[in-house]
């Protein structure tokens, strides 16, 4: 930890006054951090999350390398055009995380508040815009966003286009789900292909849009799967992985690579020990960082995290069609469980816990996110009438300096004892 430390001010002091030099460390940290988890092997991790944590790392690290060749993202953009043009996703959420995990977010957030950004915008988005303007994060070649699920999506990304000075893409998703909001989406997928091709010179074939798209809904299945067959078994959980599979599973769509890892989940799942110790379905972002966090349910056989809603926002069992591939796209989107009424995300949530067989639920009230806080209270009522326990931890899961170490410990510690010794079936 103390390495950690060190490293990450030496980015925020050199992000001041040289923020190439700056650019170049926090590369090299991450290529270094790369080799590490080459050479070492986590005991406790299964395979399949081994070969995420490298799928992420490896994510993270190309748009520093080819910033020309990525496109800056939000986490819900739909990206296999972006990977049939060869255009590395560029993520605000992924990468603020990792500069949080390499403790150079706070100068970042200050950077962002100071140039006018509110106190209440979410912590994943001043980290990113606050990075960009430092100077630290490199030029993407344009960018590619949607409204779906957060507002604050609507300042970051127009936000960083002026101060960029490239190329932007909206992509917007009605709150409603019908037909023509997936035929109004879908058109706006052409154009999109359009827009990419215009900024590449790359062409998008159909026949290979399709071929991804059927990768994608195979990849989406195949994690529900999983997820239903963890049911009765024990899987070794960190506080990361989770959060890898939600944004892998959405900026790797498409790919070989995130296949490839679902259908390891598959195969690891049927190995795996028998269920033991209380088990905990996680709704929004995970706070990582936090100790409190870390101390109760990190690789522990007396408490897990068994599932987050990140991993598991778009409906597995859509009839989507990989012969429209821009519709299945649409749909993937108009469907999705943050889009419309918070009945929806909710009643997802009860359903995937239960699918889980998890013995209660934590809904992290992220600083910033409206939306996850305004659906706290009715969230509470509908999982506990559906006898589901639940949660409501409040905190930030960017912003490690926001604090509430000491009541996160005693809530989350207080919420397992009142789950008891519950008896899995």
């Amino acid at each position: 930890m103390q390495v950690v430390d060190t490293f990450g001010r030496y980015v925020e002091k050199f992000s001041e006054d040289t923020p190439k030099r700056a650019r170049w460390l926090l590369k090299t940290g991450w290529q270094v951090q790369k080799l590490r988890q080459k050479a070492t092997t986590n005991k406790y991790l299964i395979p399949a999350d081994r070969y995420l944590s490298k799928l992420m790392m490896d994510t993270m690290i190309a748009p520093l390398q080819k910033p020309e060749d990525s496109a800056i993202t939000s986490i819900f953009t739909p990206c296999e055009m972006l990977h049939e043009v060869g255009l590395h996703p560029y993520n605000v959420e992924g990468f603020s995380c990792y500069l949080s995990g390499s403790h150079a977010e706070r100068s970042c957030i200050q950077q962002a508040e100071n140039s006018g950004l509110s106190e209440t915008l979410c912590s994943y988005h001043k980290t990113f815009i606050g990075a960009a303007e430092k100077g630290l994060l490199p030029k993407p070649r344009c960018i590619v966003y949607t409204n779906l699920a957060c507002d604050a999506n609507l300042v970051t990304f127009r936000r960083l286009a002026e101060l960029f000075e490239v190329p932007i893409f909206s992509i917007d998703v009605p709150m409603q789900q019908n037909e023509d909001n997936i035929a109004y989406v879908a058109d706006q997928l052409r154009a999109l292909a359009a827009f990419l091709q215009e900024q590449t010179g790359k062409e998008i074939s159909e026949d290979a849009l399709k071929k991804r798209v059927e990768c994608s809904i195979q990849t989406i299945k195949n994690y529900e799967v999983f997820q239903h067959r963890r049911a009765s078994k024990y899987i070794p959980a960190d506080l990361v992985s989770p959060l890898y599979a939600g944004m892998t599973g959405n900026l790797l769509l498409g790919t070989e690579e995130e296949r490839r890892y679902t259908q390891m989940l598959l195969h690891d799942v049927e190995k795996a020990p028998a269920a033991k110790g209380k088990r905990i379905y996680w709704m929004h972002t995970i706070p990582y960082w936090s100790d409190a966090v870390a101390d109760v349910l990190r690789f522990s056989e007396e408490a897990q995290i068994v599932g987050c809603e990140l991993a598991q926002a778009y409906p597995h069992d859509f009839p989507y069609d990989p012969d429209k591939p821009f519709e299945a796209m649409a749909a993937r989107m108009v469907y999705h469980y943050m889009n419309g009424n918070i009945l929806r995300r909710i009643e997802a949530g009860i359903r995937h816990a239960k699918d889980a067989n998890a013995d209660g639920v934590v809904w992290f009230a992220h600083w910033g996110c409206k939306h996850t806080l305004g659906g706290a209270q009715l969230a509470k009522k509908k999982f506990e009438e559906a006898g589901i326990p639940l949660l409501i931890l409040d905190g930030d899961g960017c912003d490690r300096s926001h604090g509430g170490e000491g009541q996160t410990a005693t809530r989350l510690g207080a919420f397992l004892e009142m789950l008891g010794g519950a008896e899995h079936e």
